[in-house]
């Protein structure tokens, strides 16, 4: 199986990089410009981009970025790479930075701040759950259905594109998960894994802060499964110091920024009121928002995942086996308070977005469900029906990471209505080709289908025969 992961990892990473959403979006470039300040500066103010964004906080007179650092911290060496290389900076294009030679300057940054951080985690979470799935069912094309399922059959896709950190909290969920599962099935091992755990989960909470909540029922599983063990305790050590190593990027970031470590950029939000209500907007989560964010036309999941449909049902299926019960509970606790800390927080909606972005991290616990129905399914009909369902769920996350994964909320089924009749029909998309290469919008696409098909095509044959 070492060459199907190979190969699973470069399609789920070149399928990331070979699309790419707008570096203009207020949410990723707000994320970029702190980065570019704090390479090209050496502060974390962004005073002479803030007319570009609508996202910002405000302090001491100054413009800073009012999200978590992690996307910009992970982005820092894509900025300074591309400095070094092409002898841009932001100064050489004045004190008010615009026109279609500085979008090019921060394109550039952007694609390679995607290529070296979110699409290489998401093709590392996809390989991690194959390995995961695959390990607990027994069966390879458990592990590939559920691997091609995240990356490629969900909006995990379209978010790996970007600098937004939902994505990431996603795959550090994923790896963290097959951390514990794979360091406590070994009663020799164990160490390397917990480290590996508790790095990802802090990880998580500097990306997106909320990330803490699920990230707990993640950390309160990791105990349990290391309860039994006589080493629990150099694990749960090693797991709580490698955490709080991943966190100290967080307290420099903090006080290079405002000069202590204990103040948020969301303290200091501007005109989002509502980040004033409750914890920095969030209050209690609401019936009707949560069935909104699963099956409204606007934003529904099973909408831009119909895949997800599945997951559920597998995750039933192992929770009614004693060997699988824990690893069925902490996937499905994990994912529920993921939405339902989405069904509290004020701007539920999220705005610009193609499905309900603020859900995506719920994706990965899910995505073990998918390898536990397929192996529940075992006529060969319902895994065509199956496969058949993953197939249409890649298709529709291609059309909406080629053509728009911020879709306005202005249309009442945006991943038909914007993304696909309106958007991607028209070849509105952006290819590494066409945005570099001067080719057209569909010859980038169709190379991507030359390419990514066939691989997907080897990957089936091998696990079948594996």
């Amino acid at each position: 199986m070492r060459r199907v992961r190979i190969v699973l990892f470069a399609l789920v990473w070149f399928s990331c990089v070979w699309f790419g959403s707008w570096e203009l979006n207020a949410n990723t470039a707000t994320r970029l410009f702190a980065a570019i300040s704090l390479v090209e500066d050496g502060d974390a103010t962004i005073d002479e981009f803030a007319p570009l964004t609508i996202d910002k906080a405000m302090f001491d007179g100054h413009v800073f970025l009012d999200k978590a650092p992690g996307m910009t911290l992970m982005a820092l060496p894509a900025v300074r790479i591309a400095d070094a290389s092409t002898g841009e900076r932001a100064a050489t294009f004045g004190a008010a930075p615009a026109g279609p030679a500085f979008e090019r300057y921060l394109r550039l940054r952007t694609r390679l701040a995607v290529a070296t951080g979110p699409a290489l985690l998401t093709a590392l979470a996809a390989v991690l759950l194959f390995d995961m799935a695959q390990g607990i069912s027994g069966s390879a094309a458990a592990g590939l259905f559920a691997a091609l399922g995240y990356a490629l059959g969900t909006p995990v896709w379209g978010w790996s594109t970007t600098l937004l950190g939902h994505a990431v909290v996603a795959d550090c969920y994923a790896v963290a998960l097959w951390a514990v599962w794979r360091g406590t099935r070994d009663p020799a091992g164990g160490t390397g894994h917990a480290l590996l755990a508790g790095a990802s989960l802090g990880w998580a909470v500097v990306v997106e802060y909320q990330a803490v909540l699920a990230g707990a029922a993640i950390a309160i599983w990791a105990v349990w499964r290391a309860w039994p063990r006589p080493d629990r305790w150099r694990l749960i050590a090693a797991a709580c110091v490698a955490g709080c190593v991943a966190l100290l990027p967080l307290g420099i970031y903090n006080v290079i920024a405002f000069g202590t470590p204990f103040r948020v950029g969301y303290s200091g939000v501007v005109g989002w009121e509502g980040m004033h209500q409750g914890l920095f907007g969030l209050g209690v989560p609401r019936l009707r928002v949560l069935q909104s964010i699963l099956f409204s036309f606007r934003l529904g999941l099973i909408w831009v995942a119909p895949v997800l449909a599945l997951a559920p049902l597998g995750l039933w299926y192992w929770a009614r086996r004693r060997k699988t019960r824990d690893i069925a509970l902490a996937a499905a606790v994990a994912a529920l308070i993921v939405l339902l800390v989405n069904a509290a927080y004020v701007y539920w909606d999220g705005g610009n977005t193609t499905g309900p972005r603020f859900a995506i991290p719920a994706v990965a616990p899910m995505a073990l469900g998918l390898a536990a129905e397929w192996m529940r399914s075992p006529g060969r009909g319902e895994r065509w029906v199956m496969a058949a369902v993953l197939m249409l769920s890649i298709a529709i996350n291609a059309a909406i990471a080629a053509a728009d994964i911020f879709a306005p909320p202005v249309t009442a089924f945006p991943v038909w209505q914007w993304v696909i009749a309106g958007n991607f029909a028209h070849g509105f998309l952006r290819t590494v080709p066409s945005e570099w290469f001067g080719w057209s919008a569909w010859a980038g696409f169709a190379w991507w289908m030359a390419l990514a098909l066939p691989a997907m095509a080897w990957l089936a044959r091998a696990v079948r025969r594996g």
